[in-house]
């Protein structure tokens, strides 16, 4: 019978087995500019990440309800079938920090992400991909949060 405490127990133990290879990183944040995730527009954002100036796309696709009736949890999405995206971005304009989720993109990953994000008000939701040559590319749809669905 496992117990959690023999649990807790062998999972330390492995971490501490994975971290003692090299397999775990030292800081999981460390790749990450701070100032990325205090940006306040969707240019900071690009900018704290190498990107250029943001140019709409048609080539990228944001998803998301029209009304979203609980704020705390509105469910989004990103996808992009280009070539050459090194990142896809979730930033919400009305959040006091736009960024709300990154992804990394390689060959071997598929660039459609699905996630939730805050939203503390109706605001526009960008999709942006940064590009390996240092494009940047969105695209954008409004969101309303009410408190009950009635679209006020």
């Amino acid at each position: 019978m496992t117990t959690r405490r023999k649990m807790l127990t062998t999972s330390a133990q492995v971490a501490g087995l994975l971290a003692a290879a090299g397999v775990l990183p030292a800081t999981a944040h460390a790749a990450w500019p701070q100032n990325a995730f205090e940006a306040k527009t969707m240019a900071d954002a690009a900018r704290a990440f190498g990107g250029g100036a943001p140019v709409e796309s048609k080539d990228i696709t944001v998803t998301g309800p029209d009304i979203a009736e609980n704020g705390a949890v509105v469910p989004v999405g990103c996808s992009t079938t280009l070539p050459g995206v090194k990142r896809l971005m979730l930033l919400v304009e009305k959040n006091p920090n736009v960024l709300a989720a990154a992804f990394d993109v390689s060959d071997a990953v598929d660039a459609s992400f699905n996630t939730r994000v805050k939203m503390g008000q109706s605001s526009n939701v960008f999709a942006v991909a940064m590009m390996g040559d240092g494009k940047v590319l969105f695209a954008q749809k409004e969101i309303k949060v009410t408190l009950g669905g009635c679209g006020g």
